[in-house]
Formats: structure tokens, sequence, C-alpha cells
């Protein structure tokens, strides 16, 4: 939904409503994001400012989600850091230059791929593109930060692992944020410490989306890569490694096939996981997150990353944060630091490789309508 159109008092709630649910700073910044979107230039504003002594980060992609997370985060905690902005839609890429202080736009990737004085690349373009920009860069030499989804098929999934297998001393990160969120962390510590197999549950409402929205192109993955693999790689993080695979992904889904969705994990060791994801209408608070679990002594009720009750025994612990925290800061913040420190390694290639082969399995198995079973494998560098 565009808030920017929407009548005044419908964006007055919606603002006093974000300053209680993310605080004055981020509130400003989503809402600035929103006119980003929509920022036209005539004529387009200068170019090729003389670059910050500090300023190495290049971004391809400037939407909404550039704009208010990445751009944001890195230039809060570190300054004018984005030497360049890329977006095929020039206005993007000079709207976010002007408000973050790069030292230049453009539409042309290859120019920030090739820029020897950017030595890493936050990527939140299209979804198709993702891995594109990312094997690039990573050819180039340069660190890498992708947003989710990192990949959209299989091919896809297979060149990427190769180039960050081949890639050394270069840092490549995906941005899945939930797992880095302080509420994420507690939940796998906890159901960590206890013994058995784990019953989880999510019930997600998510935005809705036009259908004519790119994310539902076909190459796009829809909304099961743009949207769902959040939480098949959050429920994939919460079990235990040793106790994962084989994975059995059982499918259901309505008509509306992209939006209203069940999915179940069967693990390894016997451990359940299900997730519901439903898009009817407009979430005024935005995606609503609801999450349950079960293991051993322990069970855990959270809500929308924000509070969460952990019920041990007779022991009752309740934990509300003072505002909700995704782990988008962490996510960027991580991504970024790594990139600085040479020392650090980057995500293993195996890790890549499981997340893209479960939400892509789980693709297969709702299209298809039938069950999918996921085993451990190691990807194989094609040469």
């Amino acid at each position: 939904m565009d808030y920017t159109v929407a009548p005044p008092i419908f964006r007055l709630r919606k603002a006093f409503r974000y300053l209680r649910l993310y605080g004055p700073r981020r509130t400003y910044v989503k809402v600035a994001g929103q006119y980003h979107m929509r920022r036209k230039f005539t004529p387009l504003p200068p170019n090729d400012s003389p670059p910050s002594t500090s300023s190495h980060v290049g971004l391809i992609g400037c939407g909404n989600y550039a704009y208010s997370v990445l751009a944001y985060y890195l230039k809060r905690h570190h300054g004018s850091v984005i030497r360049a902005c890329m977006d095929v839609d020039i206005n993007h890429a000079a709207s976010l230059r002007e408000s973050y202080q790069a030292s230049y736009y453009t539409t042309d990737a290859d120019r920030i791929l090739g820029d020897p004085d950017i030595d890493v690349v936050f990527i939140a373009s299209n979804h198709a593109s993702h891995a594109e920009y990312a094997i690039k860069a990573l050819q180039a030499g340069k660190d890498v930060h992708i947003e989710k989804p990192h990949v959209v098929s299989f091919d896809q999934l297979q060149r990427l692992c190769d180039a960050a297998a081949r890639s050394s001393g270069r840092v490549l990160s995906l941005g899945y944020n939930r797992p880095l969120s302080p509420i994420g962390s507690l939940i796998r510590e906890t159901l960590w410490s206890e013994p058995g197999e784990i019953m989880q549950n999510w019930f997600i409402a998510g935005h809705e989306i036009a259908e004519d929205h790119w994310y539902f192109k076909p190459e796009e993955g829809g909304r099961v890569l743009g949207n769902l693999c959040h939480w098949t790689d959050l429920t994939l993080q919460f079990m235990p490694p040793e106790r994962r695979y084989p994975i059995r992904i059982i499918p259901a889904r309505s008509a509306k096939s992209d939006c209203d969705i069940a999915v179940s994990f069967i693990f390894g060791d016997g451990s359940i996981g299900v997730l519901t994801f439903s898009a009817k209408g407009h979430a005024f608070e935005g995606v609503k997150e609801r999450y349950s679990a079960h293991r051993g002594n322990v069970l855990l009720a959270m809500d929308d990353f924000q509070t969460i009750q952990i019920d041990r025994i007779a022991e009752k612990r309740r934990i509300r944060l003072r505002y909700r925290d995704h782990g988008h800061k962490a996510s960027v913040l991580h991504s970024y630091n790594l990139s600085r420190d040479k020392a650090a390694p980057g995500l293993p290639v195996a890790d890549i490789w499981d997340t893209g082969n479960v939400f892509l399995s789980t693709k297969d198995a709702l299209e298809a309508g039938h069950p999918v079973t996921v085993e451990k494998l190691v990807p194989t560098s094609k040469g």
C-alpha cells in the first residue's frame, strides 16, 4: 500500500502506531522511504561528488529496503561509507545518493563492480538478479551482502556456491535478519539447551501485494521465495544441524497459491515445523508473526519479535522489548564488520547451500502439490 496517497488521518494513525512499535528514528526513515520511492527529478541532480575518504561501499538496488534499512544503518553507525548507488530506476539511485551523501549514482551495475575504491557490495535489487550480481562481485574481488532470497533457482544456487568457494579471502553474507535478532538468538539458545525433538509452529500474516506486483513474475520466485524464505530459514536455523536431515516437506496451498500457504517440515530426528502464511488484506502494523515451540521442559510463545514468554516447568519468564527488533541492524552491521575484519570467515558454503536448498525445495513441493524429501548434500563444484 502506498501510504503517501492515503487520507491524512490514516497516515497520522500509521505514524503514531509506528512510533510505538519502532521508535522515532526508525519511524522517520520508514516514512522517508515511502516518499523516496515516489521521488522524480527534473532535471537529475549533479553527480560525481568528491568522495569521502571513508567511502567504500556500493549499493545495488535502491528501493525502500535499501533506503530505510541498509543505507540507514550503514550511515548511522559508520558514517559516510556509501560510495555509489545503483538502481535500474535512476530516480531511486539519485534520491538515495542525495539522502545519504554518496559520491555518485548510476543505472550501470558494472560501474560499481569495476570501481577499485569499492570493496564491499550490498545487494537489494529484484530477486532474480541477486545471485547474478553477487557472483560478479565476488569474481571482481569484493565482499558481498545479499538480501533474501539469495537465489531463485538451483542453477543459481550451484553457481553462487561455486563462486563463494573460489573467492578466497572474500566474505559472502546473507540478509536473513531474524536469526540475528535478540529474540531470535534467545529462541535458538533456549531450544538448544533442552534434549529431544522440537515442535515448532509459525503463523504469519503478510503484506497485501497487488496482483501485478513484480514479486509475482515467474522469474522472481513469487512469495514463496520473496517472503516465505524468511521462515523456512528460521525453522531450519532453530534446528540443531546434526538433527536436521533428511527433511520431508509436506505442502498445502489454496486457490490463492502464493498468498495462502501451509507447509510442514518433518526433520530427520522426528522434529516437526509448521508454517502457515496468509495474505488477505492490509496489515496495519506490517507483517504479523506468532511463533510457538516445545522441546523438553521448555514451552515458548513469541509475538512479532517484541515479546516472548518462556515456561520451563514451574519457572515462567516474560520479556518485552521496548521496540520490535527483527534483527535488521544486526544483519547489516554483521556483514559490514565481517568485511572490515579480513581474518573473519564469511558464511560457510554449506550454510549458503542448505538454506537455499530448503526454500527452493519448498517451492517445488508447493508447485507440484506433493511431498519432497531434502537430503543433506554438499554442493560439488562444476570445475
